[in-house]
Order: structure tokens, then sequence, then C-alpha cells
């Protein structure tokens, strides 16, 4: 069996339990060597055939599946974060189906997902963004026009920019062109979840000085909108004056104001008492 697994944004730790195991029962690895951290490969066993696919092409790859397929093995293609986004998944199980070897897809935690970690963000605020756009800035791979930046910048969604790094100055003004101001706030995260992770703190327009100055040219995450500021509203979720599937609303709007109120009242006089 063939089945492609997901490594995680980077620490070892973050790998899926299903993923950890396929990793150590594999015959075969062939790993995406720039981007997955070589640290999972501990957990392969000593007699495994481990593969780079960084320095392989779709055919190469392809040959060590077939051939290790025929001979019974368990193959694991390990792929950063989540293969779903721009792992180019598709065209090796495409190769695969015509060739009618079964695989399987164990889905990964994904970067956009540990840079949220490493922001200590909410990407869907309420009030502010129930949207998530991710995109990326058209470099030797095309995007179409109709998904270019400015377009879905009109949304005013939280974005986050895979494959970007280098193009910040091209971004800044493609998100300012589509509607957000350069004071939007926006954060560069550098190899979220690894030892060497870096956050940069920014806003649109200041994008491409901030990775500068902070010599950030790959690796990293973009991520832009109101979401990153500190205002939104409370969600209806855990609302006490909400009535859910689960529970019934314990008070009014007009009851939680008042005792918002009262809490407010207490915590300012027991912080005035402490500072006397």
């Amino acid at each position: 069996m063939i089945t492609f697994v997901g490594a995680g944004p980077g620490a070892e730790d973050l790998i899926t339990v299903r993923g950890q195991r396929l990793l150590k029962e594999a015959d075969i690895v062939i790993y995406a060597g720039s981007l997955v951290n070589p640290g999972l490969l501990k957990l392969c066993k000593e007699k495994c055939e481990i593969y780079n696919s960084a320095k392989m092409t779709l055919e190469e790859v392809l040959e060590v599946m077939v051939k290790g397929h025929g001979d019974g093995k368990e193959i694991v293609r390990l792929h950063t974060g989540d293969p779903c986004l721009y792992g180019a998944i598709r065209e090796q199980m495409d190769e695969l189906k015509k060739l009618e070897i079964p695989y399987e897809d164990c889905p990964g935690v994904s970067s956009f997902c540990g840079a949220a970690a490493a922001l200590e963000a909410e990407y869907t605020l309420p009030g502010i963004s129930q949207s998530v756009v991710i995109t990326r800035m058209a470099g030797r791979t095309p995007v179409p026009e109709k998904e270019a930046v400015r377009s879905f910048a009109a949304h005013q969604a939280t974005m986050v920019l895979f494959l970007s790094t280098g193009l910040l100055k091209e971004l800044s003004a493609e998100l300012i062109e589509g509607g957000y101001n350069e004071d939007t706030p926006a954060a560069i995260v550098y190899k979220a979840t690894w030892p060497e992770q870096k956050v940069l703190r920014c806003t649109v327009g200041t994008l491409e000085q901030t990775a500068r100055e902070a010599d950030v040219t790959k690796t990293a995450l973009i991520v832009v909108g109101e979401v990153l500021d500190g205002t939104y509203e409370r969600s209806k979720l855990y609302d006490p004056t909400f009535t859910t599937e689960f529970r019934q609303a314990s008070c009014s709007k007009k009851e939680l104001g008042q005792t918002g109120e009262n809490q407010s009242t207490e915590m300012r006089q027991e912080a005035e008492g402490q500072s006397k």
C-alpha cells in the first residue's frame, strides 16, 4: 500500500498519531526533503529505504513507488503540512490510478494552522471575519487572473498567503489595490512551529521592510486581516443570553449587562485597593 502522509507544519510532535504509526511501519519513505523535518525520519525502522524527493522528478518518485508496490512493501510518501495544499499530490495519485495501484491519504496539520498558533490568533472572529482565504502570489507557477490577490482583498476577509515571501513588495501593492488599508494588521510567520520560528508583526504597508530587516526570504506564511488586532465581538457559542441545541439561555442581555458592570466595578475597586 502507498500512503500519502502529512508531516505537519514542522515540529516533530505535530505529526498525527496515524502518520506516526505509518512512518514506523513503512518499508520505503519518500519525503519532501526541502520542507519536512528530518527528525521525523528517526521514527523509521532500521532497514527502511529513505528517498529525498527534493532531488527527484515525478517520474523518479513514481518509479520507486511502482517497484516498491510490486515487491509488496509498505510505502509512505511524506509531504509537508497537509498535502492537500500546494502538495502536488494529484499528479502522483492520477498516475497511480492509471497503473491500478491502490493508495490512501493521511491528512496532516497545515502550516497555516501552525501560524495561527504562533500568532495566538483566531482566523474567524465574530464581527470581524468569518472567512479565510488561502492563496499565493503568482511565481513560476501562475495564478488564474480571477484569483488575483487584489480580487480576494476586496472581501476584507482573513488572508493567509503561501509561497509569497519573495514577492512582498508586489503583495503589498496588490492588497492595497484590492481594498486593504496600508495600516491593516499583518504578520510574517517564518517556519511556524520549528525551533527557529520567527513571528514578525507588521502592517500591509510594511511587509517587505519587515521581512528585509529580519532577513526572512523564504519558508514563511503571510497573514493579513483585522483578526490580528484586539477588537472583536463576543461569540454566541458561550453567550449566557443565547440558547443552543445543548443549553438554554441563563439570563437576559439586560441582566448580563448589569452583571458585567458590577464585575467591572469590583475589579476596579480591587485594583485600586492593591495599588494603595
